[in-house]
């Protein structure tokens, strides 16, 4: 017996990273995952990692058409979401003085009206008992140098958890922030890169209790709790998944 046998997962940004190897932890628990992404190599090759109980859509979560597309495959397949983990997100670094209207319209694109119509489509397909993960970030309540219009846009995530678990009172909706801290996905190796690689992973070392940068598969643990029964009477909460980071 899985923790998610039965359950039909929807997960945004699963070709690569966290919402890789969560698609891999939640079709391992039995769950049945739609895993979406804006590249159709990267799909196929993470559908072909996750293996059987995946079905890849492309998809941009900043185009309405492609999340109704997504949408109707998961309606007219079975009819309902039982976990959302909207997960899609980029980030960019540009200190102010440097920051771009290019580059903050992405970021708000993907990560805030992304997230955004994601939940909002997705909710005629949930029910009593569904969870809602929202893919947060320990730069949502902490200064980080470089990188405030990412780390804005992870604190408006904050605040969707807030607000809309009041919104959905009486639903039996949940909805929840998961918000890693340094893990070792091509998201953060493509920053680390453009910084100078091992500088700023020694950095976030020094940062971090835990005295080591988390692998993927370790925040993928806590996506199951949120996704499971485990985690029942949450909503509105953040857990954070830092090493310790934010914390202390």
């Amino acid at each position: 017996m899985g923790k998610l046998d039965n359950k039909i997962a929807v997960i945004t940004g699963g070709n690569s990273g966290i919402g890789l190897s969560a698609a891999k932890r939640f079709a391992a628990e039995g769950a049945q995952v739609y895993i979406t992404g804006r590249r159709t190599k990267e799909l196929d090759k993470a559908s072909a990692e996750i293996g059987a109980n995946v079905t890849a859509v492309q998809g941009d979560v900043t185009s309405s058409e492609d999340l109704d597309h997504l949408f109707e495959v998961v309606r007219t397949q079975h009819g309902r979401i039982d976990i959302l983990f909207a997960n899609a997100g980029v980030g960019q670094l540009e200190p102010l003085g440097n920051i771009t209207a290019a580059a903050f319209d992405q970021i708000f694109a993907v990560n805030v009206k992304g997230t955004v119509f994601t939940v909002q489509k997705a909710l005629p397909l949930m029910k009593d008992g569904a969870s809602i993960i929202l893919t947060g970030s320990t730069t949502g309540i902490k200064g980080t140098p470089a990188f405030s219009i990412y780390s804005a846009s992870k604190a408006a995530i904050r605040n969707f958890a807030r607000s809309w678990a009041l919104d959905l009172k009486g639903t039996g909706i949940r909805v929840n922030v998961l918000s890693p801290g340094a893990t070792d996905t091509p998201g953060l190796q493509g920053v680390a890169e453009a910084v100078g690689g091992t500088t700023m992973y020694d950095a976030l070392l020094a940062q971090t209790p835990a005295g080591r940068i988390a692998e993927p598969e370790d925040v993928a643990s806590v996506a199951l709790f949120l996704a499971s029964d485990d985690s029942a009477v949450m909503t509105g909460s953040e857990v954070f998944a830092d090493g310790g980071m934010a914390q202390v």
